[in-house]
């Protein structure tokens, strides 16, 4: 029987880190950076920088299935970052947002968001269907591991669960 993945895609800041943590979660069988989100072409990480291609820096998560579903990861990520803090007008590119690949991940995404405003968050993380991904150059991919460079975390149950 083969292994089931689908992919999963997020942006809350800089990219290595997120990538890092994300690649630690059992489950997941591979992670890439890259931009969405914006309407350049190919962009570089120098046209990103610059805050005019409208792209995020962000994490595209491959996942089995049949180890982790969706919603984990999602609530995985409304926990490793301050989803309240509004970083969209400094050009969007460390913004908190969810790329949804089908309606099912929209649908629990836009749930989750939900709960949390329920207990009095302010979330300003966007939720938008997944648009073209572009791969970050390779010098971005895998950063903090092929450094030796372990980033700090970020983690607050926002679900009320002893962490």
């Amino acid at each position: 029987m083969g292994q089931a993945t689908a992919v999963a895609t997020f942006a809350c800041g800089c990219f290595w880190s997120k990538e890092y943590f994300f690649s630690k979660v059992p489950g997941v069988v591979a992670t890439r950076v890259g931009y969405t989100g914006g309407h350049r072409s190919s962009p570089t990480y120098q046209e990103v920088c610059t805050k005019t291609t409208g792209h995020a820096e962000a994490v595209e998560v491959h996942f089995d299935t049949s180890k982790i579903r969706y919603e984990d990861l999602v609530r995985f990520f409304f926990e490793m970052h301050d989803p309240t803090i509004d970083r969209r007008d400094r050009g969007g590119q460390y913004r908190s947002a969810i790329f949804g690949h089908t309606p099912v991940q929209l649908t629990v995404a836009r749930s989750l968001k939900a709960e949390l405003e329920a207990k009095g968050y302010n979330v300003t993380t966007e939720i938008e269907p997944a648009k073209q991904f572009w791969q970050a150059e390779d010098r971005h991919q895998q950063y903090c591991r092929t450094r030796g460079f372990t980033p700090k975390s970020y983690h607050k149950d926002r679900w009320g669960h002893n962490v």
